[in-house]
């Protein structure tokens, strides 16, 4: 390891206790997007007291803040979450399903994890570039709602991001890798009808129901699944059935989709095919239908540059020490996931390390401790993409929880406090710290990074697909 790097690994550790509290803090918080009142504030008073300049309610959301330090070029972004999921309330360690009483939401993603360690790292920078008298600016970006809300697409939109030169960001996993890009871009969009009440069986010829108009959508777009490209995904949830009584004609009733596909653009043509599928249901049933898009992610486009950059630090604190006692915790964990979870663990193992004998190596350890090399696993989204489209951009992941465990789930929550999840975040902390340090350094590496970013655009430029007027809201 470098001198340069081990100092900064030094900076982290010094702070590394305060900064595993905040997560566990936050974790205890467990707040859902748009409400992420104490975190923000805990996170916005921290960085004040280590003589960051904070700036907060921004592009419409509260929660959102940016603590920076320094001046002038390059500016350096380092992005973070702090939102909980809901219905994922869980008691923490705890290998069967125990939520906490009294609480309905939980970490199940890890982002407790994910803020604070961005937060130990933008503090590392800080104190590196300070000591050494290093030209520049870093940011810690607080970035709320990245679950179910893009709440990153809000800054995007408004300029927050436009002065950036780089930005970096990490996410809990079961692996320690560079992440690739490939996330899809997704909307997600309610559609509301509205028919006219009436007896059921007194007088049904006088009703139009907006009940059977969304089960007539929803029938129209799983016959349209055939005929979409196969790397999109469509989801759909009921969100007002129009009461309960099965005697009245619903008046209303509503519809959420999430449209997902590769790019910005194949969700517009997917949208535009579902919007017409939702009139047609209107039309057959004689009931009006209005649509609101309430969030948009872009996809990522991830950059070479700063991947190379990660990569070079990460292996150098991959991989982990864990002691007995973690890795019997660990592999308590692998033994209450699903079976469905446990059938697919070893085709994605493959994917990842597709020589057999590095596959037989670690298909059942407690934890997967190399360094993985950079695979597409998953196809799922995040605002991290909408940032990329506006400034160079790419992430990390670290080790956080037991392979197997699946994501959005109440087992995620449990291992979000524990001392194995302390540790990937503080070696994410460390990376993404080293890394953002090459950039204060090297110009010619900023200058790199946006010469790849450019190539990687190949002329386009931000979509910007949430509607210009709307405003972040719960729902």
């Amino acid at each position: 390891m470098q001198e340069k790097s081990r100092e900064i690994a030094q900076l982290v550790d010094a702070r590394k206790e305060s900064f595993i509290d905040i997560s566990h803090q936050v974790w205890a918080f467990a707040e859902p997007r748009f409400q992420e009142y104490k975190s923000s504030e805990l996170q916005q008073r921290v960085m004040k007291e280590l003589g960051f300049r904070v700036s907060a309610d921004l592009a419409g959301e509260e929660t959102a803040f940016i603590a920076e330090w320094g001046s002038g070029k390059p500016i350096v972004a380092i992005l973070g979450e702090f939102d909980a999921l809901s219905g994922l309330s869980q008691e923490a360690n705890v290998t069967t399903h125990t939520p906490i009483e009294g609480a309905e939401h939980g970490h199940g993603c890890g982002h407790n994890l994910l803020g604070a360690g961005s937060a130990a790292a933008a503090v590392a920078v800080k104190e590196f570039i300070e000591k050494h008298g290093i030209s520049g600016t870093i940011r810690y970006y607080g970035c709320p709602a990245e679950e179910n809300a893009g709440g990153k697409a809000f800054l995007v939109r408004d300029g927050f991001f436009d002065d950036c030169d780089i930005a970096i960001s990490w996410h809990p996993s079961q692996y320690n890798m560079v992440s690739p890009g490939g996330s899809l871009a997704n909307f997600r969009v309610f559609y509301t009808f509205q028919g006219t009440s009436a007896h059921a069986a007194g007088a049904p010829h006088l009703g139009r129901s907006a009940l059977d108009a969304v089960e007539i959508m929803n029938i129209g777009v799983n016959y349209m699944r055939e005929h979409m490209i196969s790397d999109a995904r469509v989801h759909y949830a009921v969100t007002d059935t129009g009461g309960s009584a099965p005697n009245v004609v619903q008046a209303r009733a509503q519809v959420l989709y999430a449209m997902r596909a590769p790019t910005v653009t194949d969700v517009f043509d997917l949208r535009r095919r579902i919007d017409n599928i939702a009139q047609g249901a209107a039309l057959i049933t004689e009931t009006t239908v209005e649509s609101k898009q309430v969030s948009s992610y872009a996809n990522t486009i991830s950059n070479a540059v700063i991947e190379k950059q990660l990569g070079v630090h990460l292996s150098s604190f991959v991989p982990i020490e864990y002691t007995d006692e973690e890795l019997a915790y660990a592999r308590s964990f692998t033994e209450v996931i699903t079976d469905l979870d446990r059938k697919n663990l070893p085709t994605q193992l493959k994917k990842v390390l597709p020589n057999k004998d590095d596959y037989e190596k670690w298909i059942g350890a407690p934890m997967f401790n190399f360094l993985a090399p950079t695979t597409v696993l998953g196809r799922g989204s995040t605002d991290v993409g909408d940032v990329s489209w506006v400034v160079p951009t790419a992430q990390i992941a670290t080790a956080t929880w037991a392979p197997g465990t699946p994501g959005h789930a109440w087992q995620v929550t449990a291992q979000a406090k524990s001392s194995i999840a302390d540790k990937a975040m503080i070696v994410a902390a460390k990376t993404m710290a080293c890394a953002a340090v090459d950039f204060f350094l090297d110009p010619t590496l900023v200058e790199a990074a946006r010469e790849q970013w450019l190539v990687d655009l190949d002329g386009q430029t931000y979509p910007n697909p949430l509607p210009k007027d709307y405003k972040p809201e719960l729902w």
